[in-house]
């Protein structure tokens, strides 16, 4: 199969084009570092010529609006004028239809596009990601809270991205489809997240009492990190994958 991947270069995006290589499928990438700009469209027709699907996990937190949502509708647009629409496979966020967190909403925004689109699209949603549970672990360890601690399921992006390539040798849908929520394996609390991480790095418990929840505190509350009912988990567990990492550990 020809498969494009948006985002090619990030987290989830270097771990599709592993993956799908790594089963012997023609992966296209599409990012910025290839000459494809999603916020203006350049570059996207050449890429999706003869794609046979396209795996979305272009993202940008800082550039959500023009990354994210305008890039999506760069996107929609191409393949809505092919012949033969590829299976548009679209790496989202679980929790993102009741978060007020701007990304999520965000998040959500694009799935909107897609479902509205009448393409053949399959909306995969997975919750916080081992790399990013670990740069928000770290940020908030020191902080010791009033509220009780927030539950997390982080799970690992090379099984995420395993689970898309599935749905794309899976065949192309009859318009927009949600699949079930991806999750790990592994239930611990934002303080359990913050005492692995402090492990990892040999650091000690020193905790300061804060009298609310703010800065990067804030995003463990404002994102569910659980997953919904018929939840599919799996991959390495936040423990196992921490014990893997160097130091420091990049986001």
């Amino acid at each position: 199969m020809r498969i494009v991947v948006t985002g090619a270069s990030g987290v989830l995006g270097t771990q599709v084009v592993h993956r799908a290589r790594e089963l012997g499928h023609h992966v296209v990438p599409a990012s910025r570092r290839w000459g494809v700009d999603l916020s203006t469209g350049e570059g996207l027709a050449a890429v999706l010529a003869g794609a046979d699907a396209v795996v979305h996990t272009a993202c940008n937190p800082r550039r959500a609006r023009l990354v994210d949502v305008d890039g999506t509708v760069q996107l929609l647009a191409a393949i809505a004028t092919m012949a033969s629409p590829p299976h548009l496979v679209y790496a989202s966020l679980v929790g993102c239809s009741t978060s007020t967190a701007p990304y999520a909403r965000t998040k959500r925004a694009v799935e909107i596009l897609i479902e509205d689109s009448g393409l053949p699209a399959t909306i995969v949603r997975s919750t916080r990601f081992h790399p990013s549970a670990a740069f928000l672990a770290r940020a908030t360890a020191r902080a010791h809270r009033e509220s009780a601690p927030a539950p997390a399921r982080p799970v690992d992006p090379a099984w995420v991205a395993a689970e898309l390539v599935e749905y794309v040798l899976g065949g192309r849908p009859d318009g927009c489809v949600h699949a079930p929520d991806l999750a790990g394996p592994e239930m611990l609390t934002t303080d359990q997240l913050a005492d692995a991480v402090l492990a990892h790095d040999g650091r000690s418990h020193r905790f300061l009492r804060l009298p609310g929840l703010g800065g990067p505190a804030r995003a463990f509350a404002t994102v569910a990190d659980l997953p919904g009912p018929g939840a599919l988990l799996g991959g390495a567990s936040f423990r196992d994958w921490l014990g893997q990492q160097p130091l420091p550990i990049r986001r």
